[in-house]
């Protein structure tokens, strides 16, 4: 069994600076100087302090947010934008050191997904919203149009829609909190970024970048608090807020839904996925395809992971032995903090932790066979450790397989042919992702297209990319994030019609 090696060194207590407040401007310490601790996944251990802002300081950045859009040339500059967002990113770049170390202390992340998707994919599609910017119209001419017996010249305009409330998730902290500051900044929106409580630091960074970029005041401003609901909450429900941009559970996303309403604020919403992963009975590697499936990167942490498998029956104890294979290889290979091959550590807190042992004992109560892992891992020291998890024998109305636990823990499911997987696939409430895999591409391609999902890969593709729009169907979300679509998300259309 996996356990800590003489290199595996971790951290001590307070290794990260401390998580500012940045309003107006300013960066600073929470009203009367309160904190909250900042505790590392990988020992429970405190890591640093946080800066746990008061209601008074969440008031403060909505007015300073809302003054910096409605007082200054902040939304109509188009080219002091994109000159100051490309500033942020070089400083970004050159401060990627520093970026790894609070995605590891924070988020738990082990160091393949540091320096894939929780660093480089940042830095990339970071870089895509840029590329893709030129492509955003800011104006359309319809041209003339007689009606009533006259002329009407008609011309768009796509303007900025506000102040943008910004909440975001602590599974890939850096990567969505850029999406949503900088889909906001190039649009000509103000943003008040609300991170999660577990990774203050990695929203705090934007603030403390943002001031050495030379960003005007207000025009970003970061809320870090110990309440996972209050700032949320203030955002959401004030009416001089205009756009949420939420990624979380689809409970939370529908609570902001409702809270919006009331002032009928612009929600877009990333939310929770079951993604499916079919793999044909043709696929060539068919063994490596299956192996490969096993669900260990960033502890299954991710929205749009595939944690239901489905296989074909005829191939269903074929795919049960790869599979007891392959997790019985990758037993030794997680849990190391300094291993630079190392794709999987502890869970996000023990909150987290306690939550998916809960679905793992469920799964075993319903039926399911679990086929490996499924327990807490105390010998790997004092942090949030949990084995990676397989069960089989699911049938898709068990609760471990309609319900997203966010860990890793995969169920695998037999289907009878094409259509079975299709349907199997699809009795879901969600529809964030998926894969299909097939010897024949244009086969793969039919089922792909009949899977409500927002993205699908096929036969190893890759669907998610800063210049492509992501988001899902049902109640995966509302909206869509990154690319052009999603940079059109953060405007609103007038349209201007004038006789000579």
């Amino acid at each position: 069994m996996t356990t800590l090696s003489d290199t595996d060194t971790l951290a001590a207590p307070s290794v990260l600076p401390d998580a500012l407040l940045y309003i107006d401007g300013v960066l600073r310490g929470a009203e009367g100087g309160k904190t909250f601790d900042n505790i590392g996944p990988w020992t429970g251990e405190v890591v640093g302090k946080a800066a746990d802002a008061s209601p008074a300081d969440v008031e403060e950045a909505i007015v300073a947010a809302r003054r910096a859009f409605d007082t200054t040339d902040w939304s109509t500059n188009h080219e002091k934008r994109f000159a100051l967002v490309k500033k942020l990113h070089e400083l970004f770049v050159a401060n990627q050191d520093r970026l790894a170390e609070i995605v590891r202390h924070e988020a738990g992340a082990a160091l393949v997904a540091v320096h894939r998707a929780q660093l480089a994919q940042c830095l990339n599609s970071w870089r895509d919203l840029m590329d893709v910017y030129p492509q955003l119209e800011f104006e359309k001419d319809f041209g003339p149009r007689e009606t009533y017996g006259f002329t009407t010249h008609r011309r768009a305009y796509y303007e900025a829609a506000g102040v943008v409330g910004a909440i975001t998730p602590w599974n890939f902290p850096l990567y969505i909190n850029a999406e949503k500051v900088v889909s906001a900044l190039l649009t000509g929106c103000t943003v008040i970024l609300k991170p999660a409580p577990d990774t203050p630091l990695a929203a705090s960074i934007f603030g403390e970048l943002a001031a050495e970029a030379g960003f005007p005041a207000g025009v970003i401003n970061v809320i870090t608090s110990s309440d996972p609901a209050m700032a949320g909450e203030a955002l959401v429900t004030d009416p001089r807020v205009d756009l949420i941009t939420f990624t979380g559970s689809t409970a939370i996303g529908k609570h902001i839904q409702r809270q919006g309403a009331e002032t009928m604020k612009r929600v877009f919403l990333e939310l929770g996925g079951k993604s499916a992963a079919i793999i044909l009975e043709d696929t060539e590697n068919f063994a490596q395809v299956v192996a490969q499936s096993i669900l260990v990167f960033h502890a299954g942490q991710g929205c749009a992971v595939t944690s239901r498998l489905l296989v074909p029956r005829s191939r269903y104890e074929e795919s049960k032995a790869i599979l007891k294979a392959s997790y019985d290889a990758f037993s030794t290979k997680w849990g190391h903090f300094d291993d630079p091959a190392c794709p999987m550590g502890p869970v996000v807190s023990k909150k987290q932790r306690d939550r998916v042992k809960a679905y793992v004992d469920l799964g075993v109560e319903e039926g399911a066979t679990l086929l490996s892992g499924g327990n807490i891992r105390t010998d790997l020291g004092t942090g949030w450790f949990i084995e990676p998890t397989c069960f089989v024998d699911v049938t898709n109305d068990m609760r471990i397989a309609q319900e997203e636990i966010f860990g890793p823990v995969l169920v695998v499911i037999p289907f009878e042919d094409d259509e079975d997987a299709i349907r199997i696939a699809n009795d879901s409430v969600y529809g964030l992702s998926g894969v299909v895999t097939s010897g024949n591409l244009d086969r793969a391609i039919a089922v792909a297209k009949r899977i409500r999902t927002g993205t699908i890969s096929v036969n190893g593709g890759v669907p998610i990319n800063g210049d492509l729009p992501f988001g899902g169907y049902k109640q995966s979300g509302v909206g869509r994030a990154w690319g052009v679509e999603g940079l059109q998300d953060y405007l609103e259309t007038k349209v201007i019609g004038w006789r000579d």
